[in-house]
This record gives C-alpha cells, sequence and structure tokens, in this order.
C-alpha cells in the first residue's frame, strides 16, 4: 500500500504541469553537491538530484515512513544510483552534519511542521556557507488540499522563514497553485 502512494506522488510530482524540469533547472544544482530532500516521499526528487550531482555528490532522502525510504532505496538501487542515502526522521528532530548541505529542499511538506520557524532556525545549521533552503508550498485552492488545510500563504512562508533567520533569494511563479522560493541565511546574502 505504502508502495503504491509513493508511485502516486512520484506520478503527482513528475507530472508536466507540475513543471519538475523547471524546478530542477532554477535550482542550479552541480555535480559533487549535497542536498536533503525533507519529506521526501516516493523519491522523485531525491533520484532526479542524485542524478545530477553525480557519483561525487549526496542525496539525503529524509521522511517519517520508513516504507517511503524502502522504495527510494529500490528505485535508486534499479536505477543503479549509489549516492542516495535515506534517513528517517521521528517527528521534526532532524540530525544531519553540521555545514555540510548544499541545499535543503522541501516541496509540499512545509503545511505539515508544527513550530516553522524553531524547525528552520535549527537546520540552518545544517547548510554550508553559501547554501540555501528551496521550499515548494501549496497555495489555497479551491481543492481538498486547500479545503482541509494542507497549505501555507506564501507571505506567511516569506515571514517564518524571516523570523528564523533567512531572507529571500529568488521567487519562482511558474508552479501552478504553487509558490516557489529559494531563502538563504541572512549572514550570507
Amino acid at each position: 500500500m505504502k508502495s503504491l502512494k509513493a508511485m502516486m506522488f512520484n506520478r503527482a510530482a513528475s507530472n508536466p504541469k507540475n513543471k519538475p524540469d523547471e524546478v530542477l533547472y532554477v535550482l542550479r544544482l552541480q555535480q559533487g553537491q549535497i542536498v536533503a530532500d525533507i519529506g521526501a516521499g516516493g523519491g522523485y526528487f531525491s533520484l532526479r538530484f542524485a542524478e545530477i550531482v553525480g557519483k561525487n555528490g549526496r542525496v539525503l532522502a529524509v521522511d517519517t515512513s520508513q516504507n517511503f525510504l524502502e522504495y527510494i532505496k529500490n528505485e535508486a538501487k534499479k536505477k543503479g544510483l549509489e549516492n542516495i542515502e535515506t534517513i528517517l526522521v521521528t517527528g521534526e528532530k532532524l540530525s544531519l552534519p553540521e555545514q555540510s548541505l548544499d541545499l535543503i529542499f522541501i516541496r509540499n511538506v512545509y503545511h505539515h511542521l508544527r513550530n516553522r520557524v524553531e524547525y528552520f532556525r535549527k537546520i540552518r545549521h545544517f547548510l554550508k556557507l553559501n547554501g540555501k533552503v528551496a521550499i515548494i508550498e501549496r497555495n489555497k485552492s479551491l481543492t481538498l488540499h486547500g479545503i482541509f488545510g494542507h497549505y501555507v500563504p506564501k507571505e506567511t512562508i516569506i515571514k517564518e522563514m524571516e523570523e528564523a533567520g533567512y531572507l529571500v533569494d529568488r521567487e519562482f511563479d511558474f508552479l501552478p497553485n504553487h509558490s516557489f522560493i529559494i531563502f538563504c541565511p541572512k549572514q550570507i546574502k
């Protein structure tokens, strides 16, 4: 059942209307970089990141579901990708090497986090000096996601991230029903 859910997540992420290639293009990932995909789900972006950063790079696929992480491991093995590490987290406590990440990527997960300002303050020390945080989050819409509160307004995200010590680096409006913002810690901009 969980692998079916993982496949559904991947189908949605890869849907051309969600513009995954454009998302990857504007992230500007390079060979050798280290990326954390927080709330990796079925791993669509983790797998794509792993292809881009190559064998000298690394992707940390982080999720609260062991079943999703097993699915990602299996998919990585099928594709011959050996640079994906899966990390199971319970709650919002995340432990990663200090100053190790070039990018923290969070897609459709922001609304699940309880104390977002504190969460992003805590994960800030995982970023390298020029590291970034990319957040893609649903906007309110007349869909089930909007009706059931599975979204956070863009203005709220920016306000909370500023409180957590980040500045907007770049903002994009090409995703339908989603905000897409890349942040950097205040001291490096």
